[in-house]
């Protein structure tokens, strides 16, 4: 079986919202922004935000298109949100010195500060979840699968 055949269904598929695999997942995703959003608002963070600041604890001085690509994010998306995180004090953004054309995003120090802040951040979410770190890695795993099948099918 290749990527175009789908697996024979155990019922038909039907158009029962219940039965869509589109809606458990918008679902669990809006109830998963709706706990981080609880999470985050002592540290005066969106989720967007945060997921930028994973992406610069990470690796400090990326340029945007790289933070867009780890982001799944286009540049008009995600200018306006680095725009607001710099008027914030918590990253500056800078013209690239060997391409003018790119814009490297830095972390300032209140940035770097905000990391010891965040790290009780996973094992918060963890437990929202009621999930052990096993099935959170087999989940994410299934979800990694299914997003690269989706991609490609697209």
């Amino acid at each position: 079986m290749d990527a175009t055949t789908p697996p024979a269904p155990d019922h038909p598929p039907t158009l029962r919202l219940d039965d869509q695999l589109c809606f458990a997942l918008y679902a669990a995703s809006l109830a998963m922004n709706k706990a981080y959003r609880k999470t985050l608002a002592p540290l005066g963070l969106t989720y967007p935000q945060y997921l930028v600041m994973m992406v610069l604890w990470e690796q400090d001085s990326r340029n945007v298109s790289e933070i867009g690509e780890r982001l799944s994010l286009d540049s008009a998306t995600l200018t306006p949100l680095l725009k607001r995180m710099e008027a914030a004090g918590l990253v500056q953004r800078t013209r690239a010195v060997t391409d003018e054309r790119q814009v490297v995003v830095t972390l300032s120090a209140a940035g770097k500060d905000l990391k010891r802040q965040a790290e009780g951040i996973p094992a918060t979410m963890l437990c929202a979840t009621g999930c052990t770190p096993a099935r959170l890695v087999a989940l994410k795993g299934e979800l990694d699968t299914l997003r690269q099948n989706l991609s490609q099918a697209v």
